[in-house]
């Protein structure tokens, strides 16, 4: 995970120790300046400071992160394995959601003021739980305040050690001729090495910590989004508009299926009496006919009885028609609720790439200033060299 990167720095540091008690001759039995010595090693136990103490910020904004990450998969399967139904029922009188104390706190108080504010039907008033579970929550686990300046802190050690090496290397120079003037060369070298020194080190460390501290913090806020887009997917209580309008729809759906109850009744009552209607007129239409004819109409009676029963039949038919009604509604209301869930997680998709895209261009334009910054620094010693 990208909460880990800092172990980078450790190792890199000490790379940079091995190579400084290196080129001040530690290892080869060429030690010829302690004073250049000690101060390398003055410098580089504070950047060993500042690293423990950021990297103990970094190992508690990682535990934040990875509990995160994990809440989010469990709300994802539980949600899943309840048939997509709403999971507040489960957490909101739970005091353990969370493991890791600052998110718990975070939510217990997420949880007081959902209790606080509910209706006389139940629901709560709006309210996100990013109010309480933010950015701010990570920049202040992640010791923001202090991680902030640690770059800054490691240029201007650097560019101290410069003004430093400089000095001493300058007022051990000293003479009036050529002869004295190459005497006092090495103690300026001397000086002028450590300038260089510090200089190289403070700028790379400093360039290091930049990168990975920003990576290790948009990874931290890309969870964090992800953490609260599935929670409010599965687990954000109902607000009361949503509760009312979910009671609405509920009427509604009962209205629809009364009336079209009561249609099918009347429907039934009326082909039954249709049938006896027409039974009645066959019998005596039947018995006219014989007596005032004397021929028998049977035949066309049995006929007359079959469109009866025909009739009946399609009245059976309406009542399977009324009913294939009633499942199409059902199924249009299911279909328009899914395109409605499709669309807010698109929204939702496009708003995350979004900010991603922003949080790109500022990281790449904090960059862009740091490493400006460094170039200029390293043209006026330069220059300064050169005079």
């Amino acid at each position: 995970m990208k909460s880990k990167q800092y172990y980078v720095l450790f190792v890199l540091y000490v790379i940079v120790v091995a190579f400084v008690l290196y080129l001040n001759g530690v290892f080869t039995g060429e030690w010829n300046s302690s004073i250049n010595l000690i101060i390398n090693i003055g410098f580089l136990i504070v950047i060993g400071i500042l690293f423990i103490i950021s990297a103990i910020s970094f190992g508690r904004l990682g535990k934040v992160t990875r509990e995160l990450e994990d809440v989010r998969l469990r709300l994802q399967k539980e949600y899943k394995e309840s048939r997509e139904q709403n999971l507040w029922a489960n957490y909101k009188d739970d005091a353990e959601f969370f493991e890791e104390k600052d998110l718990q706190d975070a939510f217990n108080k997420y949880r007081l003021r959902v209790k606080g504010s509910k209706t006389k039907r139940g629901a709560g008033s709006s309210c996100e739980l990013e109010e309480y579970i933010n950015e701010d929550l990570l920049d202040r686990v992640g010791m923001n305040y202090f991680n902030s300046g640690v770059s800054g802190t490691l240029t201007g050690m650097g560019i101290l050690g410069t003004f430093l090496g400089l000095s001493m290397g300058l007022g051990a120079f000293s003479g009036d001729d050529i002869f004295t003037i190459s005497d006092n060369v090495g103690s300026l070298l001397s000086g002028m090495k450590v300038a260089f020194h510090t200089s190289v080190y403070g700028i790379f460390f400093s360039l290091v910590f930049s990168i990975i501290y920003r990576r290790i913090m948009a990874d931290a806020y890309r969870t964090l989004d992800e953490f609260l887009s599935v929670f409010r997917q599965t687990t954000q209580p109902l607000t009361a508009k949503e509760d009312e309008n979910a009671a609405t729809m509920l009427i509604y759906q009962a209205g629809m299926a009364s009336t079209l109850r009561q249609i099918l009744e009347v429907m039934k009552g009326n082909a039954a009496e249709q049938t006896a209607g027409v039974g009645r007129i066959v019998d005596r239409f039947t018995q006219q006919m014989q007596s005032a004819l004397d021929v028998d109409f049977k035949k066309l009676g049995n006929t007359l009885k079959s469109a009866g029963e025909s009739q009946a039949a399609s009245a059976a038919n309406v009542s399977e028609m009324v009913e294939a009604v009633t499942a199409l509604v059902e199924a249009d209301r299911n279909m328009q609720e899914a395109l409605t869930s499709i669309m807010e997680r698109q929204e939702v998709f496009a708003k995350q790439l979004e900010e991603q895209k922003e949080m790109l261009a500022d990281m790449c334009s904090d960059m862009s200033d740091e490493i400006s910054s460094q170039i200029y620094t390293f043209e006026q010693m330069r220059n300064l060299y050169e005079k």
